[in-house]
């Protein structure tokens, strides 16, 4: 157990350092690529804390692989995180919410045996209005031969698959949250120093939440037992204490309050989108991961979210994500939707 006293510091990187110590045979590139994340992470904080300064804010002009209108900071952020990254020897290939194929590591550089997927600003949207938006990643152990470069058979694995994952808020403070399969950890960035210390050591999300997180300007397109099953979560059956709503529209952003608070944040399949709409590979799979590892659940209403083996790169699904005895209630209600 790493210790954290009043008067202990304890930086990202050492933490890493004594967790991979725990483990003899680790070779020590996940926590390079870990290393590498923290470094991206930093310099698109500086980036997001500079937005009202300089010429980065509002539309680049041009719509991502889901014909999305892209934001400045969204290709900044991709381009940041693909250059900290494609260089180590570590990876065998990249993919990215926003663009359409794998992103090949340069010829010049080692392919590891490792995979990174990665949503690099959720939310960007919002930063106009200067409402917190984040990072997301996940990383996968490569199943095709070593050595040369990664195909979309690495990426394509289910979500209980990934060696890490983890997530970056940019809000009032910046913090990074991640786990490798042994707990979830928050660290907090100091900018006076540029280290990122461990704030939130080994989270627990309650069993029971207080917040929903839900577009309910969709509810005209839900189908009947997701109707009822918001009016359970909102009191109106009588069957529980009505949860308070809180949704951000920033994903990080509901999701990381409802971690630490206790909550469940959804975002159904509906006529408009009978598949869903956020994306399996670089937004549900690790915040499904970080969950369970903080004692919560996450499921598309119809199964665990994390046994779900992807067809395609771009693949989405519904979400239902959270505080364990609220997702229950879901599997529950929706069963006549299967």
């Amino acid at each position: 157990m790493i210790p954290n006293s009043e008067t202990s510091v304890v930086t990202i990187d050492r933490f890493i350092i004594e967790q991979e110590a725990m483990f003899p045979e680790a070779t020590g590139e996940l926590s390079g690529i870990l290393y590498d994340l923290a470094v991206a992470a930093k310099m698109i904080s500086s980036k997001v804390r500079r937005a009202g300064l300089i010429d980065i804010l509002g539309a680049a002009g041009s719509d991502n692989v889901q014909g999305e209108h892209q934001q400045k900071l969204d290709v900044i952020a991709n381009v940041i995180i693909t250059k900290a990254m494609d260089h180590g020897g570590r990876l065998c290939a990249m993919a990215s919410e926003e663009e359409e194929g794998v992103i090949p590591i340069p010829p010049q550089f080692r392919c590891g045996k490792y995979v990174l997927l990665f949503d690099p600003l959720d939310g960007s949207s919002n930063i106009d209005v200067n409402v917190p938006v984040g990072t997301i990643f996940s990383v996968l152990r490569r199943v095709t031969p070593d050595g040369g470069p990664g195909t979309v058979q690495d990426m394509l694995q289910a979500g209980a698959q990934q060696v890490a994952a983890g997530y970056v808020i940019y809000g009032s403070s910046t913090m990074l949250v991640y786990t490798t399969g042994h707990g979830a950890h928050g660290f907090t960035l100091d900018p006076s120093i540029g280290e990122f210390l461990l704030s939130h050591q080994d989270i627990r999300t309650p069993n029971i939440g207080k917040y929903l997180s839900v577009n309910d300007s969709y509810e005209r397109y839900w189908s009947e037992p997701v109707r009822a099953l918001m009016r359970r979560y909102r009191g109106l059956d009588m069957q529980r204490e009505p949860m308070n709503v809180r949704y951000v529209g920033s994903l990080v952003a509901d999701f990381h309050r409802n971690l630490l608070g206790g909550g469940i944040f959804v975002y159904p399949a509906n006529k408009q989108a009978p598949s869903g709409k956020l994306r399996l590979l670089y937004e549900c799979n690790p915040l499904a991961f970080i969950c369970e590892q903080a004692g919560g659940a996450a499921t598309d209403g119809r199964q665990r979210l994390l046994e779900i083996v992807p067809g395609e790169l771009h693949q989405r699904s519904p979400l239902y994500i959270g505080s364990r005895n609220d997702v229950e209630i879901a599997t529950r209600m929706l069963e006549a939707d299967r």
